[in-house]
């Protein structure tokens, strides 16, 4: 058998929506990181854990940004954005003095330019992520089982459904990816389920293309938002709370037309692994 390599990792989460850092800076450990190395490093028993992962590496888009978020689903398929992941891979950036908490943070990824900013300029704290601009283009069905919904097609990023439903129970299990128009969606798609809890405030669970159900999910709550302040008319500027089974992030979609998402990001472990 080949010999295996050891390589450091990282854990990290934010609102319980979990995962594995790969610090590879100059893009020599991973190279183009298999779906089977990220499959093993996500299993939650024979690996770490996680809902994806992120390798932190040099950018070379020219964007104006250090760092790039290469970005994988747990299933090991490649991922253009992930909002409670950037925040976290901001955390990192700025624990390990990569990055200064005082100034803005661009971040590169696969859907563009995003902008950190931390809460007081304070390496802990919440993370502020400008997650751009999104786009609402019209509705589409969801169904679990015999049960289907009608569905906001929202894109923050990744392409989100999000159905507004009587009780977070009514989508079931979730423990396999809900019905939906293949022609719609071409390469799946992230479904939330939402109650309304107060003005300006919902609740949500969310089933993640290539990870299933999880305990969060950024770009899903900013869908989410950006669904329900339509719904209600809601002048811009106006702040939503949505909470999520991992914790509570607060969206706030601006007359400018870009979302911001703001919360906790955390990491908890570190070590080195030859899975």
């Amino acid at each position: 058998m080949p010999e295996r390599t050891s390589y450091p990792f990282l854990k990290g989460h934010g609102t319980h929506n979990d995962f594995v850092l790969l610090p590879d800076h100059d893009g020599r450990v991973h190279g183009d990181l298999p779906a089977e190395r990220v499959q093993a490093l996500c299993d939650r028993r024979g690996g770490i854990g996680g809902d994806g992962v992120l390798r932190v590496v040099r950018a070379l888009s020219g964007r104006g940004a250090e760092w790039f978020m290469d970005y994988r689903n747990a299933d090991g398929s490649i991922s253009e954005m992930c909002g409670n992941g950037v925040r976290v891979f901001g955390r990192h950036l700025v624990e390990e003095g990569l990055a200064d908490p005082t100034q803005p943070l661009p971040v590169d990824t696969r859907d563009g330019l995003k902008v950190l900013t931390f809460a007081g300029g304070a390496v802990d704290g919440d993370v502020t992520v400008d997650m751009g601009v999104p786009q609402v283009l019209g509705e589409s069905k969801v169904g679990v089982g015999e049960r289907w919904w009608t569905a906001a097609h929202v894109d923050t990023g990744n392409p989100h459904a999000v159905a507004f439903v009587d009780d977070l129970a009514d989508a079931g299990a979730l423990t396999s990816p809900p019905e939906h128009d293949a022609s719609v969606y071409p390469n799946g798609v992230n479904v939330e389920f939402v109650v309304r809890r107060a003005p300006q405030h919902v609740a949500m669970r969310v089933h993640e293309r290539g990870s299933g159900e999880t305990q969060s999910c950024g770009t899903g709550a900013c869908a989410v938002a950006v669904a329900t302040a339509t719904v209600d008319g809601a002048e811009r500027g106006t702040p939503y709370r949505v909470d999520l089974p991992g914790g509570t992030l607060t969206i706030t979609w601006r007359e400018d037309g870009h979302v911001l998402m703001a919360g906790p990001a955390l990491i908890v472990a570190r070590g080195t692994t030859d899975l």
